[in-house]
């Protein structure tokens, strides 16, 4: 089946590369992605909208001849249910690591600090220790760039409710799946989109803020297992 990947912040495709391994050990089609303003940390990204993010996903969901397993992790779940909004009609499962999709008019990245165009890394040395556990430094700072600036300023636009009605599944990894559930039942702003989604499945993955680096097999099978029935 054909899983389309698409990244969180500061990252390219080459950051699904061990998952990637293991899913197409496991017979499936990867097709991971590099976002508009993200080719390399020299890139130009004054004229990267978030719209443009959104429509290179939306083209990988059209190159596949089926419907697609979405994947998007931390600010990839709001590019990704961006997407999902454009192809209803070709997602089979959507899942969700370590973040959730926007509501209309929401900017996910809104608190970030900027330089210009570029919405710069954030150091390792503030990130939580919950963050960056089981992760190695020296490869995972390899990894980053730059992300457009314009994902701190642009809302999602959104306009199909069809949407929740596809199956989703939320990848809980330095937080637990009944913290994300306390987070949905106390009403929080951030998550407001997954009590509308009418098939939901919490899984728990304890590692940081980076499964697909830090724990790509077990990752791997959770995506790989998403449009089976039974997953928990």
């Amino acid at each position: 089946m054909d899983i389309v990947l698409v990244p969180g912040l500061w990252l390219d495709a080459s950051s699904w590369n061990l998952v990637v391994a293991h899913l197409t050990a496991a017979g499936h089609t990867p097709r991971p992605l590099t976002l508009p303003g993200l080719e390399s940390a020299a890139t130009d990204r004054s004229g990267v909208h978030v719209a443009d993010q959104v429509a290179a996903v939306v083209a990988a969901i059209d190159a596949a001849v089926e419907p697609v397993i979405l994947v998007g992790h931390s600010m990839g779940c709001a590019v990704a249910g961006a997407a999902l909004d454009a192809r209803v009609d070709r997602v089979a499962t959507v899942v969700y690591v370590g973040g959730w999709p926007a509501e209309p008019g929401m900017i996910p990245a809104k608190n970030f600090p900027t330089d210009g165009a570029d919405l710069p890394p954030v150091p390792w040395e503030e990130f939580d220790e919950a963050d960056v556990r089981d992760l190695d430094r020296a490869a995972f700072e390899a990894l980053l760039r730059p992300s457009p600036a314009s994902l701190t300023s642009e809302p999602f636009e959104l306009g199909d409710e069809r949407r929740y009605s596809v199956p989703a599944v939320f990848v809980c990894p330095e937080y637990t799946a009944a913290d994300l559930k306390e987070w949905v039942a106390d009403g929080t702003e951030s998550v407001a989109a997954i009590p509308k989604h009418k098939d939901v499945t919490y899984v728990d993955l304890p590692t940081g803020h980076w499964p697909q680096l830090s724990r790509p097999a077990e990752l791997a099978a959770i995506i790989g297992q998403s449009v089976a029935p039974g997953v928990s």
